[in-house]
C-alpha cells in the first residue's frame, strides 16, 4: 500500500461532519421524544393514563389471529414509531460516515465495565424503543464498538428511560416504576457485561469490520461530497436490508395477538406457567416506546396477577423479534441467544420480586 493511500486514510475528519451529526440528534430527539414526552408526562400526571392499550382492537379486546388483525396493528404501530424510525436511520448510517471511527471505538470498543456504563449512560437520552435504536445499534458495530457496550445502549434505550419512568409512576405507580428502574440497571448493566465476557477469550473483540473507505480516489475521502454520498449509499442500504424483515415480523406478530395472548382476565394468576408464558411472549412481542404502560395497567384493570404483569413490564421493551433480527448481523449467535435467556430470566425475577412485596 503506498505512503499516499495510508496517509490519506489517516487524514483528520472534517469538523463539519462531526457537528452535522450532533445537529441531527439534537434536533431530532428534540422533536421525536423530548418535546413530546415532557407534554406527555402532564397527562400523565392529570389523567393517570397515556392513552389505551395498543394490544387490543377498537373494542377493547384482542383480536382474533387474521390478516385484517395484522394490518390493523401495523398501521396502529406504524404511526407511533415511524418517525423514531427514520430518526434511527438516519443517525445508524450518520454514525458510520460522519464521526471518526476512532472516537467510538475509544469511547465504547473496549471489553471493560467503563465501556459498559458509557453505553448505558449515552442510551438515556436517547429514549428509543428497541426497533427504532437497532439501526443505531447495527451503525455502532459497524464502527467497531464493543458487545457490552452496545448493547448497553441498545438496552438502556428502553430500561433506563426517564420518560417512560415517569409515566409508570403516575399510571401504574410508583413502586412499580422503582421496581423497573432498579431491574433496568441490574439487566443494562449485568448484560453488557456477559456479552464482554463471551467475547473475553479471544485475541480480539468479537466486532463487525468497519466499512472501508471508498476505493476511488482515496485521497478525496474526506471531502464533503465523498462524505456526503457515503451517508446517502449507508442510509438507502441500511433500510432496504431491515425494512422489509421488520415490516413483515410486524404484520406477523400483529396477526398472532391472539394466540400470544389468548386470556386477559382473572384467570391469569401467579402460577409458574403464566409468569415464564409471559416473559417470553414479552420478549418476542414488539410495541411502541412506553407501550408497556398502558398494556399492563390495562391488563391489572382486567383482574391480571401481579406476577404476570411485572413479567411483561420488564420483557415487553427491551428487545423483540423484530428487533432482534434487525441486529442479528452485528452479534454472534450465542450472544443474541443469551441475551434472550437473560431478559427473559431478568422478566421471572421481577415477576418474583411482585409477588414478594405485595403489588
Amino acid at each position: 500500500m503506498s505512503h499516499t493511500h495510508t496517509s490519506s486514510l489517516r487524514a483528520p475528519h472534517p469538523t463539519w461532519g462531526i457537528i452535522v451529526f450532533i445537529l441531527i440528534a439534537a434536533i431530532g430527539l428534540y422533536f421525536v421524544k423530548w418535546s413530546p414526552y415532557y407534554d406527555r408526562s402532564f397527562v400523565a400526571a392529570e389523567t393517570h393514563s397515556i392513552g389505551a392499550s395498543i394490544l387490543a382492537g377498537a373494542d377493547g379486546a384482542v383480536p382474533a389471529a387474521s390478516w385484517q388483525a395484522a394490518l390493523d396493528y401495523a398501521i396502529r404501530y406504524g404511526k407511533a414509531i415511524w418517525q423514531a424510525m427514520l430518526l434511527g436511520l438516519l443517525l445508524g448510517s450518520a454514525l458510520q460516515a460522519l464521526l471518526p471511527s476512532q472516537w467510538i471505538r475509544r469511547c465504547l470498543g473496549g471489553l471493560s465495565m467503563g465501556s459498559v456504563v458509557a453505553g448505558g449512560l449515552l442510551a438515556i437520552p436517547s429514549m428509543m424503543c428497541t426497533c427504532c435504536s437497532a439501526p443505531v445499534v447495527a451503525g455502532m458495530r459497524r464502527c467497531q464498538a464493543g458487545p457490552g457496550s452496545t448493547v448497553a445502549w441498545w438496552l438502556g434505550n428502553t430500561m433506563l428511560n426517564p420518560a417512560t419512568l415517569v409515566f409508570m409512576g403516575f399510571v401504574l405507580g410508583w413502586h412499580w416504576a422503582g421496581l423497573r428502574l432498579g431491574l433496568g440497571l441490574a439487566m443494562v448493566l449485568s448484560l453488557g457485561w456477559l456479552l464482554n465476557r463471551i467475547n473475553r477469550g479471544a485475541d480480539r473483540p468479537d466486532m463487525q469490520e468497519a466499512l472501508p473507505m471508498d476505493p476511488e480516489e482515496p485521497e478525496q475521502s474526506m471531502r464533503a461530497g465523498a462524505i456526503l454520498q457515503r451517508w446517502a449509499r449507508l442510509f438507502a442500504g441500511m433500510a432496504m436490508r431491515l425494512l422489509p424483515e421488520y415490516l413483515i415480523l410486524v404484520l406477523l406478530l400483529g396477526a398472532a395477538r391472539a394466540w400470544l395472548f389468548p386470556v386477559i382476565d382473572i384467570s391469569v394468576d401467579n402460577s409458574l406457567l403464566w409468569i415464564v408464558g409471559a416473559a417470553v411472549v414479552g420478549m418476542l412481542f414488539v410495541i411502541p416506546t412506553a407501550g408497556e404502560v398502558p398494556m399492563v395497567q390495562a391488563m391489572l384493570s382486567l383482574g391480571v396477577a401481579a406476577g404476570p404483569a411485572a413479567a411483561l413490564l420488564m420483557t415487553l421493551p427491551p428487545i423483540s423479534l423484530p428487533s432482534l433480527a434487525m441486529v442479528a448481523k452485528a452479534f454472534k449467535p450465542k450472544e443474541l441467544a443469551a441475551l434472550m435467556a437473560s431478559v427473559v430470566g431478568f422478566g421471572v425475577l421481577a415477576a418474583g420480586l411482585a409477588i414478594g412485596l405485595g403489588f
